[in-house]
Parts: C-alpha cells; sequence; structure tokens
C-alpha cells in the first residue's frame, strides 16, 4: 500500500487507507483470508476482517508499536517529549510527540477553534518537525476523547486513523485513559475504537469501511521515441 497526500507527498501510513484497502481486497475477492497482511512504509501490517454477506464491515488493525524516541519519530529532541513544553505562534502548548509509522503531535490543551484552526498548519511545519508533523487536538469526556486533526500534507481532515491511535497513546502514557482497555475516539467523520498495550508493544485499531462509489480509470501509454 502506498499513499499520496493531497500535496503530492507520500505518507508511510495511513489508518483509514488501510482500512479501506484491505475491505476492497476482500470484497473483490483478490483475497478471502480473514487476516490480510498489508505492506507498507511503515511496515507490514495485520488486519482482521469482520463480514456480514461477503463484505467486509468491521476490520481491526494491529498498527504495531508506537515510537517515543524524539530522533526516530522525528523531531529535534534527544529522549521522549511526553507532555513537553513547545512555542509556537507567540505562546506555549503541552504536547507529547509519537510516531505511528508517521509523526504525530498530540495536545490536550484547552483550546479555542480560532486558537485550534490557527495552530494546526502553524504546528504542522514548525522547525521542532524536520519532517513536518500530523497534529492532534483533543479533548476528553466521560473517557472519550474527542479528536480535531491537521494532517501534514493534506490540512484540516473528517478523519485519521494514525492520528486516533497517537491520541489514545498520549492520553495513556498520560495517565488520562487506562491501558488494555478499548477506547472510543470521535472524529468528525465518524467513530474508532482504540486499544494500547500497557508494555506499549502494539496499538489495536477497529473501524469500519464502507463503499461509496465505483468509478473506471482510463489512461494513455505515452509512446518512447
Amino acid at each position: 500500500m502506498r499513499v499520496m497526500n493531497a500535496d503530492g507527498t507520500e505518507a508511510e501510513m495511513c489508518g483509514n487507507g488501510i482500512r479501506c484497502v484491505a475491505k476492497h481486497l476482500y470484497d473483490t475477492g483478490r483475497v478471502r483470508n480473514d487476516t490480510i497482511s498489508i505492506e507498507t512504509l511503515a511496515g507490514v501490517l495485520s488486519v482482521v476482517v469482520t463480514a456480514e454477506e461477503d463484505k467486509a464491515v468491521m476490520l481491526k488493525v494491529n498498527m504495531g508499536a508506537p515510537i517515543l524516541d524524539g530522533r526516530k519519530i522525528p523531531i529535534d529532541y534527544d529522549g521522549e517529549f511526553i507532555n513537553g513544553v513547545l512555542k509556537v505562534g507567540g505562546r506555549k502548548i503541552s504536547a507529547t510527540a509519537i510516531s505511528m509509522g508517521n509523526p504525530h503531535l498530540v495536545t490536550f490543551d484547552p483550546l479555542k477553534t480560532d486558537e485550534i484552526e490557527r495552530l494546526g498548519p502553524e504546528l504542522e511545519s514548525h522547525p521542532f518537525f524536520p519532517r513536518r508533523t500530523n497534529v492532534e487536538f483533543v479533548s476528553v469526556e466521560d473517557g472519550t476523547l474527542s479528536v480535531r486533526v491537521y494532517e501534514r500534507g493534506a490540512g484540516w481532515t473528517m478523519a485519521c486513523g494514525t492520528g486516533a491511535c497517537a491520541s489514545v497513546v498520549a492520553a495513556a502514557i498520560n495517565g488520562i485513559v487506562p491501558f488494555d482497555h478499548p477506547v472510543e475516539v470521535k472524529l468528525p467523520g465518524g467513530k474508532l475504537e482504540i486499544t494500547v498495550s500497557r508494555d506499549l508493544s502494539q496499538v489495536q485499531m477497529s473501524g469500519p469501511a464502507e463503499l461509496v462509489f465505483e468509478g473506471y480509470y482510463y489512461y494513455k501509454e505515452e509512446k518512447q521515441q
């Protein structure tokens, strides 16, 4: 699976995209296994399919282990950046940096809508992130996370699977939600369920995938001179 962003850059991984790919493979009969292995730039990930009437309706992805080491995320920082302070746009915010195969910055600071809309693009291209970053603005109510995502290379998105995973990882290691327990994540485009293992060896993401439309793509090969 290769994922191209709206600005033409290539993403290492896409949590929503991999569910869609798995559904397409299953529904079209290319793969009929209940478990599908899909190679990405973030490694080979396993997707478990729940089907109804021979169509995949719910997909559970083992997203692997989150990366907290700063240089591997990457960020311009040695060690783990957990609830650290970052200066941006004339103010300071508290945030946690995580990679889920791609870089994320998660903040639980109570921010106004206009602040969020201004800080999203500023944080994405902040010099602290040598390869830019996805940004998650998270609020928590009764153990449920509500997340807005400014996605690297795409801008504001309706949903982000890796962003949902990073948000729950950040919430767990900061003591906001429990480990080893499914956490509901609400995004503008729908809901996901994320479970983070206490030893941080894996993150499980469960969510739906639906067929929206079908079409045909035509292309013309250029003749070699």
